[in-house]
């Protein structure tokens, strides 16, 4: 795993030694991704310059070394990333007449690149990877990003510089870096807590998206183009719709995550596995420790609040697997501890809470070994969240009522004040009364707003309903691929349509940024053997009851579990990777929000609806509303504009 950065000057050529410095420092500031090496490489006659920082994984001598020049000197190659199967397409390359300096995977994306061209090299990849390539000969820039985003890439035009790089940070360092805040991403921001692809916080800055190739000329024109689309997986999976008997299929899938495992145990560093105690990270780990004569390094993070604690089921999986296994407990201290330095590794406003434990698990995994396997990607490509099971019968009962009649309802409902139906709810005995009924109700009266399927899928992934009232002066972009349609009584389609949104978006955007971020502050190279492209593949050609199944998800992968763990050690409700940061808001955490969210600080900005913040906020601490998703939203922007905003 590495860090590049890099730009090309449009507007003046600089000389050769100006180019590196700048570039350098650019490196210098992404360094945690790659504290073992540094490099750069210029060409001044267009004004373009390459940085790499290099954590070494495979190949750990100088051969390794980025930015490479190729064997003909034409191509030029930074990259980020892992290929799995690197050996046989150097074997083949071999057989075409190329030679090799070392055995790096760079180098042969680099010698592919030349042969076969970009486009088609990244389709034959296997594994996770952004990287640049410079073609001397055309003077041509291409960027490229892996198939489901896994390794992230920013470019874009600033005062008449294109910059590009896996973090935002980087580009602080060039001394033209002017950057404006773009309002209409907040908005988008804050319905999600992450700033959704194609958008970055800074206006004329993009993510590229996954499975892109991107190319820069010398006139400035950009071309984009796609090596793998997941719609097309999708369309082709369903044409071939597997019939084959659930045994056959189940074994299917256990060959190729047998398969997709092995390819990433390969590194000349120390390796180990994040472990949760769950169904994802514990089929890794299952099939690690099949492949591996030896006990591998299991690490898990657990929490004194009982709610969300599941180091002790992470505990029973690793006896039984027989790992070595390592687990740090958390307390309020140790997020007060993390939480200042949340900004300086989301370089962008971040706000899944889980971001804490994930850097604290990297942090312990990091003290052990250079490599961790992770389980992430599994609830998406095999149904797992809960508002898949749960939100298709949900959708199926509410389709049941006529929309003005739900719409009646709803309006009834918001007729009381939360704190009127918390006190109506005292009438009811306290054993049988459940918590915060006033905001149980108004969530309740949203849900019955929903007309469409979009509308309901929409309200179950937004953080603020109306991001456009808290923003000053935004307009929320429609860009957004919602794409679920009015599905009738299809509800398999219906679940797909959200399995297929979830991994266009919050899979990217959200639970790989984090990992990718979180892991990369402590130089830890995370990998996602789930999300090998070929099991994604595979998991589209699924019929929906292999992967829902008497009211539970990720039922194939389930049974793939079970040949190696058995079911009552996993077999219980979903968790996630909770945090329980609405009681740390009202403790301990208490005094950094207050002085985040002051009413002197938010009106001196300017940027946010300062008395709705300030409502959220009281009525949280009051215990009211359980607002501590959209608030943490605002927590990490105003901690994220502080550190590298307020400045400017």
């Amino acid at each position: 795993m590495c860090g590049l950065t890099g730009f090309w000057n449009f507007k003046h050529r600089w000389p050769k030694e100006q180019l590196l410095d700048v570039v350098t420092k650019m490196a210098a500031r992404i360094e945690r991704r790659g504290p073992d090496s540094e490099g750069a490489w210029s060409d001044e006659e267009i004004g373009l310059a390459l940085g790499h920082r290099r954590l070494a994984i495979v190949d750990l001598s100088p051969a390794g070394h980025q930015p490479m020049i190729s064997q003909s000197q034409r191509f030029v190659l930074i990259y980020n990333g892992e290929i799995y199967n690197s050996v046989e397409l150097r074997t083949e390359l071999v057989k075409e007449g190329c030679s090799f300096r070392g055995y790096s995977d760079t180098e042969v994306i680099l010698e592919a690149s030349e042969r076969w061209g970009v486009q088609q090299t990244c389709q034959r990849l296997i594994g996770m990877f952004a990287f640049a390539c410079w073609d001397r000969k055309t003077q041509r820039l291409y960027l490229t990003r892996d198939r489901l985003g896994i390794k992230p890439l920013y470019w874009g035009f600033n005062q008449g510089v294109f910059f590009f790089g896996s973090q935002l940070k980087s580009f602080t360092a060039h001394p033209e870096w002017r950057p404006s805040l773009d309002l209409n991403a907040l908005s988008s921001y804050f319905r999600f807590n992450y700033v959704p692809t194609p958008l970055s916080i800074f206006q004329g800055i993009n993510k590229l998206a996954p499975g892109m190739v991107l190319s820069l000329d010398s006139t400035q024109k950009i071309e984009q183009n796609s090596f793998w689309d997941l719609q097309t997986v999708i369309s082709q999976g369903r044409e071939k719709r597997a019939n084959e008997p659930d045994a056959v299929l189940v074994n299917e899938l256990d060959q190729l995550l047998h398969d997709a495992v092995k390819r990433r145990m390969v590194a000349d560093v120390p390796l180990g596995a994040f472990l949760s105690g769950g169904i994802d990270s514990s089929t890794v780990v299952a099939l690690m420790q099949a492949e591996s004569p030896r006990p591998i390094q299991t690490f898990s993070i657990g929490f004194h609040e009982a709610d969300y604690d599941e180091a002790q089921y992470a505990a029973s999986v690793a006896h039984y697997l027989k790992t070595d296994h390592h687990e740090l407990y958390l307390s309020a201290q140790d997020a007060l501890d993390v939480v200042p330095n949340i900004p300086d590794w989301c370089d962008e406003p971040f706000a899944d809470v889980s971001q804490i434990p994930t850097f604290l698990v990297s942090r312990l995994a990091r003290k052990s070994v250079t490599v961790s396997l992770s389980g992430d990607g599994g609830d998406e490509l095999f149904a797992g969240y809960n508002r898949y099971f749960l939100g298709q019968a949900i959708w199926r009962k509410l389709k049941l009522c006529p929309h003005w009649l739900r719409h009646l309802g709803a309006k009834g409902i918001q007729q009381l004040a939360p704190a009127q139906w918390d006190l109506l709810a005292k009438m009811v005995p306290k054993r049988f009364r459940p918590r915060l009924v006033g905001d149980k109700a108004y969530k309740l009266a949203n849900i019955l707003e929903c007309s469409t399927a979009a509308d309901f899928y929409k309200m179950l992934v937004s953080q603020w309903e109306t991001p456009d009232a808290l923003v000053l002066g935004a307009k929320e972009p429609t860009l957004y691929p919602w794409g679920l349609k009015e599905l009738g009584s299809d509800l398999d389609a219906f679940v797909e349509s959200m399995q297929r949104m979830d991994t266009l978006t919050y899979l990217p955007d959200d639970i790989l940024a984090k990992v990718d971020r979180a892991s990369m502050a402590v130089s830890l190279e995370a990998r996602v053997p789930l999300l090998d492209h070929r099991v994604v593949e595979f998991s589209w050609t699924l019929p929906m009851n292999l992967k829902i199944r008497e009211g539970q998800g990720k039922w194939i992968l389930r049974q793939v579990l079970n040949r190696y763990v058995p079911a009552e050690l996993i077999n219980r409700p979903k968790m996630g990777f909770g945090v329980p940061i609405d009681q740390w808001l009202r403790g301990p955490l208490r005094e950094w929000g207050e002085s985040l969210l002051s009413l002197e600080r938010l009106t001196r900005e300017g940027l946010l609806n300062a008395p709705l913040v300030r409502q959220r906020w009281e009525e949280h601490l009051s215990g009211k509303r359980n607002w501590q998703y959209p608030l943490w939203g605002v927590l990490m922007f105003e901690a994220w504009y502080e550190r590298w905003m307020s400045g400017s």
